[in-house]
This record gives structure tokens, sequence and C-alpha cells, in this order.
């Protein structure tokens, strides 16, 4: 039994292996680009519109929702990375239902890479919207001597988005595997199912989390934006 897609290597490109992690993740970019360009080629203003522009527009409409109720900002600025996250690893994870399938999201190294873009983006939004010196200064509130804590919490949090995804991803395949061995017929496709189900509220989890950390970064100074001056 193959836990992770890391162990499954079809080929070398000279010293360097290239396993189902790396296919399959270029696998799952191929097919959101392909999809991507077969929606919007022919996007319309028009009020007579394609069904799969019809299915994009609500799409994007819920996840800039989400985004909303979650930052209580305006959804715009985020919905690129934000939206990125969740559609691939959504991607992901329902076409694990798909036999010889191994998604990449189960491979810890694809989780810690997802979380990493979470861990620059961070930073990045949070000076884009408040300026180094203001969002620096978060770091060493109320006293300088939070500075070592809020560093380690930044890099905690950071372990636990990829370690929660990876977890959750691999101990579905783990369970499926073992149902093939005892119960060949029923129980596989009822776990398929459920990992299908989970595979959705992953993403879900993982992107949402990504925004509350990226909010927590940036709220502060929209939130003074909008302060009436003292008089």
């Amino acid at each position: 039994m193959t836990i992770s897609p890391d162990a499954i290597i079809y080929f070398y490109l000279g010293p360097f292996p290239v396993n189902a992690t790396l296919v399959f993740t270029w696998a799952v970019m191929g097919i959101l680009v392909l999809l991507s360009w077969l929606v919007t080629r022919n996007i319309s203003s028009e009020v007579s519109m394609s069904h799969w522009q019809n299915f994009l527009e609500i799409t994007v409409s819920e996840i800039q929702t989400q985004i909303r109720e979650v930052s209580n900002q305006e959804a715009r600025h985020y919905i690129p990375f934000i939206g990125t996250l969740f559609l691939f690893i959504l991607t992901a994870n329902v076409l694990s239902v798909i036999p010889e399938f191994s998604p990449p999201t189960g491979s810890f190294s694809t989780t810690v890479a997802l979380a990493i873009c979470v861990f620059i983006a961070v930073p990045l939004y949070g000076v884009s919207s408040k300026g180094w010196s203001s969002y620096l200064s978060d770091y060493v509130k109320p006293t300088f001597i939070m500075l070592p804590f809020n560093i380690i919490g930044e890099i905690s949090r950071t372990l636990a988005l990829a370690v929660r995804l990876y977890g959750n991803m691999m101990s579905g395949t783990v369970i499926v595997a073992i149902l093939l061995g005892i119960t060949p017929l029923f129980f596989p496709v009822v776990m398929h199912a459920l990992g299908l189900l989970t595979g959705v509220i992953q993403a879900y989890i993982f992107s949402i989390l990504a925004m509350v950390y990226i909010a927590s970064a940036s709220k502060s100074a929209k939130r003074n934006n909008h302060q009436p001056p003292s008089a």
C-alpha cells in the first residue's frame, strides 16, 4: 500500500525522479487552465450566456461572498490568490475518485508548498495594506518581548495548515485501501463518497484559514481608514 504519491516514481530526468506528485500536480494545473480557457473564450456580457459561464459566475460570486464574510473587506483584492488555492485543492481532491489518480494533496511536500504560499502571502497583503512600519510593528505589540512568540506563531500556524490538509487526505486514502482488502464491494464505494465530501470540506477549510490569516494581517489598516477623524 502506497501512502504518499511521492513514493510512486514514473521516470527520471537525469538524477531527478519524476513522481506521481509532480505528474498529477501538473495534470491538475493543466485541467484548470484548459477549463478556464474553454469557459472564458466566448464570455459574454449579454443576458443570454452559456451554462459554463453561468456556473463560473456563480462560483466566483460565492467565493467573493465567503471572502467578504470572513474578512469584512473588499473581496477583489484577495480572490485571485484565495480562489486559486480553493480551486486547485478542490480539483485535486475531487479527481481522487478516478482510478489510479493519486491526489497531490496527499503528499506532504504539496501541502507544505501550499502552506508556504500562504505564509508568504500574509506579509505581502499586510504590507500592501498597512505599509512596512505599521505591519512590522504588530510583531512587537504589546511589548517587544512578544517578537519571538509572534514569529513562532506565524511558523506554527503555517505548519498546522500543511499537516491538517495532509493528514485528512492521507487518512482517507489509507482507510479506503484497508477496506478494499476487507470488503472489496460496498464499503469502498461509501468511503469514496465520504472521501469526496472530505476533499471538498478540506479545500474550503484551507482557503478560509488562509483568508483569516491574511485578513488579520491587513484588517487594522482597513478599519483605521474608515474611522472618523477626531475632533
